[in-house]
């Protein structure tokens, strides 16, 4: 379960403080999913980042299966992000000298070692987004739906509880977008997973199911 609890964002600004986010307050059970949508700079990503446990809210609580993690020490928060979350952003952010499937089980590396149940997912996950015979490519020969399709596999290499997404097809054709989407909402689902999409498209909203807007530092309907 995510629990997000009256949170609120605020930025110290030469002509006064800045408020993001108002008092932001919703849940999701396991296996929901919600997709938000807002103009550019109304706090999108900044509510993302905090869900992530990569920014502290100034006010209020987000809890994932009960944990908060800003009770936690940065370590902790860390490995916290590491076991639970998985992140999937507009830059497929892939290692340039690293084949597909060696950014893939990335995520892995920081828990001790890649095991063979590991190596296994992963290309599962490369066969899954229709790239089962080009692990062994460098980012450089992939396209750029390509390259966001190995990010999405890698997000989903440790099944974590929360898949967030920030603008994950902003730089995708229709086609290419479409597809991105159904991959995050068809794998989220198979793994239990609770997802968040934040986009700017109305089609990939609509294809994450339900639909908030943020407003005004606000969530609504």
């Amino acid at each position: 379960m995510l629990e997000v609890d009256r949170l609120s964002k605020s930025f110290r600004m030469p002509a006064g403080e800045l408020c993001v986010l108002d008092f932001v307050s919703f849940s999701l059970a396991p296996g929901e999913r919600m997709s938000i949508m807002g103009p550019s700079g109304s706090g999108k990503s900044t509510l993302l980042s905090i869900l992530g446990a990569l920014e502290e809210p100034t006010s209020g609580k987000v809890r994932l299966d009960g944990d908060d993690p800003c009770s936690m020490t940065a370590n902790e928060r860390a490995s916290f992000r590491n076991r639970r979350i998985g992140f999937v952003f507009q830059e497929h952010h892939l290692l340039s000298g690293c084949t597909a499937i060696d950014n893939v089980v990335l995520p892995a590396l920081a828990r001790g070692g890649v095991g063979r149940d590991i190596e296994v997912r992963a290309l599962r996950l490369l066969e899954r987004v229709g790239l089962g015979d080009r692990g062994n490519a460098l980012p450089a020969e992939l396209s750029g739906g390509e390259r966001q399709r190995v990010a999405v596999a890698r997000a989903l290499v440790l099944s974590p509880r929360l898949l967030l997404a920030d603008e994950p097809t902003g730089q995708l054709d229709a086609r290419a977008a479409a597809t991105v989407t159904d991959l995050l909402v068809e794998l989220a689902a198979e793994t239990g997973g609770m997802l968040v999409v934040v986009t700017h498209a109305e089609a990939v909203a609509a294809r994450v199911g339900s639909i908030r807007h943020l407003v005004d530092g606000r969530l609504t309907p």
